[in-house]
């Protein structure tokens, strides 16, 4: 079955996105066409970036870095929920994808975003950066507004309608993670190894 990661994209206290992404994976669990799995890249430690060999080389030292690409090697399509934090993504989320590189190949990517203006503008500079990771973004997002989906700008309470836009994002994103899976099939993926 295809299984997919709902990666929590921030690490710090008193963070909105552990709340948003719990609640993604409530609405997930009810559907069948994919097994879903919390990810919360705080539990995997990531120092900033410390791998001597570009990602693309598949040349892991860290024991860090090998433990991540293990996990993120296990999922055939991902959920990053992200915090807006000047018309960007956080720097956490950034640095923990960009420890890697074949693991995110030919697998789809759907966003959930939080902010003053939905975090729209973080999803926007991740589209970019999932590209040139050759991982397919689907169109549909969830926008989730600091005015309107929480009470005083950190209890999430999100509008009834936000559950449809997740299922329709979910909708998309079971439906690529699948159809790439012949292209998995057919790429060897670098195998993360010790040494140079």
């Amino acid at each position: 079955m295809t299984r997919i990661g709902i990666i929590i994209g921030s690490t710090r206290p008193g963070r909105n996105g552990e709340a948003v992404a719990r609640w993604v994976h409530e609405i997930a669990s009810r559907r069948d066409d994919a097994q879903y799995e919390l990810v919360d890249i705080k539990d995997f430690n990531l120092p900033h970036l410390d791998e001597m060999a570009p990602p693309s080389l598949g040349q892991y030292t860290q024991p860090h870095t090998l433990r991540w690409a293990e996990k993120i090697a296990s999922y055939d399509g991902y959920v990053f929920v992200t915090p807006e934090y000047n018309h960007s993504t956080s720097g956490a989320l950034k640095n923990a994808i960009d420890f890697l590189y074949a693991e995110w190949n030919n697998k789809a990517v759907g966003f959930v975003s939080y902010g003053s203006v939905g975090g729209t503008r973080a999803v926007e500079h991740l589209r970019l950066v999932v590209a040139e990771l050759q991982m397919a973004d689907v169109r549909a997002q969830v926008a989730l507004s600091l005015f309107t989906d929480f009470e005083n700008f950190s209890v999430f309470k999100p509008g009834d309608h936000q559950v449809g836009a997740v299922n329709t994002m979910l909708d998309q994103l079971a439906a690529w993670s699948g159809a790439l899976a012949h292209l998995r099939a057919g790429t060897t993926m670098a195998t993360p190894q010790s040494g140079a």
